[in-house]
C-alpha cells in the first residue's frame, strides 16, 4: 500500500493546522481547516469513501469508523482531535486480520456469508462498529449485540442478517462453517435469541 502522505494538501495561511495520524496502518501528515470533520477528510483528501456520509448529524451510523480501536461516528469528529491517533475505516479491517492485509476480516467474512447486506450503503458503518463492538467487550447474547448496534440504522431492514453474522464472531469466533452457524440461529429458541424467527 502506498504512504498516505498528504503534504499537497496544505491549505496554506493562519487558519491552516498540522496534523499527524495513522489511518488504516500508514502514517498521515496534512494540514488542515480546523473545522474539517474527520469524515470530510477521510472522503474527501484521503478519497476514503467507503466511509458513507448519511445523516451528517451523528444519528444514522453510516460514518462509522474506528479510532484508536473505538467506534465513532466520523461526521461528529473534527479531523485536528484524532492528532496522534490510530484510525481505522472500511478499507483497512483486513489489515486488522492476522493472517494478512489480503484478507478479509472476520466480521467482514460474515457479513458475506449471512447476506448481512442488501443496498450496502451502511454496511461499512455496520462493519466498523461490529468490530468495534467486540474490541469493547464481550457480547453475552444476541439482545445484547442488537442494543449495543443500534446506532447503526440500515434502511433495507437487513438487522436480523447483521445479528447472526456479528453473533457469529461473538460466539463462535471464526470455527464453524456458515451452515453450521446458520442452523445454530435458526434452531436457537426465541427466549435465546430474544426474536421470533418465522
Amino acid at each position: 500500500m502506498e504512504s498516505l502522505s498528504t503534504a499537497g494538501f496544505d491549505e496554506g495561511g493562519s487558519t491552516s493546522i498540522s496534523v499527524s495520524l495513522r489511518v488504516n496502518g500508514q502514517p498521515v501528515e496534512v494540514y488542515l481547516a480546523p473545522w474539517t470533520s474527520l469524515l470530510d477528510f477521510l472522503r474527501e483528501q484521503l478519497h476514503l469513501t467507503g466511509t458513507k456520509k448519511g445523516c451528517d448529524q451523528g444519528q444514522c451510523g453510516a460514518c462509522t469508523v474506528l479510532m484508536n480501536g473505538i467506534r465513532v461516528n466520523a461526521c461528529l469528529i473534527l479531523a485536528v482531535c484524532a492528532e496522534g491517533c490510530e484510525v481505522t475505516t472500511v478499507e483497512g479491517l483486513g489489515a486488522l486480520d492476522p493472517a494478512g492485509s489480503e484478507a478479509l476480516h472476520p466480521v467482514q467474512q460474515a457479513f458475506i456469508d449471512f447476506d448481512a447486506l442488501q443496498c450496502g450503503y451502511c454496511t461499512p458503518g455496520q462493519l466498523c462498529s461490529a468490530v468495534g463492538l467486540l474490541n469493547e467487550h464481550p457480547a453475552k447474547s444476541r439482545a445484547e449485540i442488537r442494543e449495543r448496534m443500534s446506532g447503526n440504522l440500515c434502511r433495507c431492514g437487513a438487522y436480523p442478517q447483521i445479528t447472526d453474522a456479528i453473533s457469529r464472531v461473538a460466539f463462535h469466533g471464526t470455527g464453524p462453517t456458515a451452515i453450521e452457524a446458520a442452523a445454530a440461529a435458526m434452531w436457537m429458541s426465541p427466549q435465546d435469541s430474544g426474536e421470533v424467527r418465522g
